[in-house]
């Protein structure tokens, strides 16, 4: 069952579901219809929290915005205010932008990695280098360096 999705992407093969209630990323194969947990709690259930790891060790809290790189997904980690990336291979997970895990305090901070902060991330796309990311609390477009995790603002208030 889902609950509250608020986002979806694909890489030609999967379609992949930030599943906000429930606090999960989901694998949907299209050819079969297969549905399943790639990170977050298990099957049953629906603990948010804060935690790298691999598949259902990470967790998330409310999970926004989606995109894939073909290699990675990379997740709006809305209310633990960061930006996450999950290895689609591995599954595991990692924060590549925002504050360390354990820490989820708001902010507008550009920087690198985790020194950045922000208000609300949630929608985003990629051009395959760079994530660009609506950062709504903040009014702000926000663009992160895959490679490096550093933030700049693209566009909104100084």
């Amino acid at each position: 069952r889902f609950s509250s999705m608020r986002a979806i992407t694909t890489d030609g093969t999967n379609l992949y579901v930030a599943d906000n209630s429930n606090n999960k990323i989901r694998k949907i194969v299209i050819a079969s219809r297969a549905v399943t947990v790639l990170a977050g709690p298990a099957a049953g259930d629906t603990t948010s929290g804060d935690t790298d790891g691999t598949a259902n060790d990470a967790r998330f809290n409310n999970p926004q915005g989606i995109v894939t790189d073909g290699t990675n997904l990379f997740v709006a980690d809305s209310l633990n205010r960061k930006v996450r990336k999950i290895v689609i291979a591995s599954g595991i997970v990692s924060t590549l932008a925002g504050p360390a895990q354990g820490v989820t305090g708001s902010g507008d901070t550009d920087g690198s990695a985790n020194t950045a902060r922000f208000g609300l991330p949630g929608a985003m796309t990629t051009d395959g280098v760079n994530l660009y990311l609506c950062d709504s609390s903040n009014h702000k477009i926000r663009k992160i360096v895959i490679a490096t995790g550093e933030v700049s603002t693209l566009a909104g208030p100084a």
